[in-house]
């Protein structure tokens, strides 16, 4: 491998680029969206995805953050695709939205490119060492992973009966 080949032999720039192009597709995808069916929605299964209180929190954010959270959502994992979403659906101008997907998609595509092939191609050179310590290394953190997810399942479900709760209450 050259000193500048990722583990699938492309140069680290051609990589990262790759990963540019598939942000900018899936978050203007999901934008495009968003910001399609937002009136039609009331009529489809998407309807529900709508009117939960975390789409609710995400709208209520990119109204009053507007482009920079757009742009931050791409440094966290699950928000970012809601808050594209809810950019979308909140008819935020192409002038605004575009800047926020470029930058915010260039850091998520940093990330990606140069921390998860670095992670990848550790994985491999540990695997050619030790098949075993990779399998166990990887099942740990795939663990770690879905157990982190499964918490914050059950914390965001809590949240929506008490917000649902309060307001029922309050009607």
């Amino acid at each position: 491998m050259e000193p500048f080949d990722t583990a699938f032999g492309l140069s680290l720039p051609l990589a990262v680029g790759l990963f540019y192009v598939v942000v900018l597709l899936r978050g203007g995808a999901t934008y495009a969206l968003g910001r399609g069916v937002r009136g039609g929605a009331r009529r489809t299964r998407l309807k529900a995805r709508l009117e939960t209180p975390r789409f609710s929190r995400a709208e209520r954010i990119v109204e009053r953050w507007g482009a920079p959270v757009v742009a931050a959502s791409f440094l966290t994992v699950g928000f970012q695709t809601l808050a594209n979403l809810a950019a979308g659906a909140l008819r935020m101008p192409l002038i605004a939205y575009l800047p926020a997907l470029a930058v915010g998609g260039f850091a998520w595509a940093l990330i990606w490119g140069v921390v998860g092939v670095a992670t990848y191609e550790a994985i491999a050179e540990l695997a050619m060492r030790s098949p075993l310590e990779a399998a166990v290394f990887v099942v740990l953190v795939v663990g770690t992973l879905v157990l982190i997810e499964v918490l914050n399942h059950r914390r965001q479900t809590r949240r929506d009966e008490v917000s649902l709760l309060q307001a029922a209450a309050e009607a």
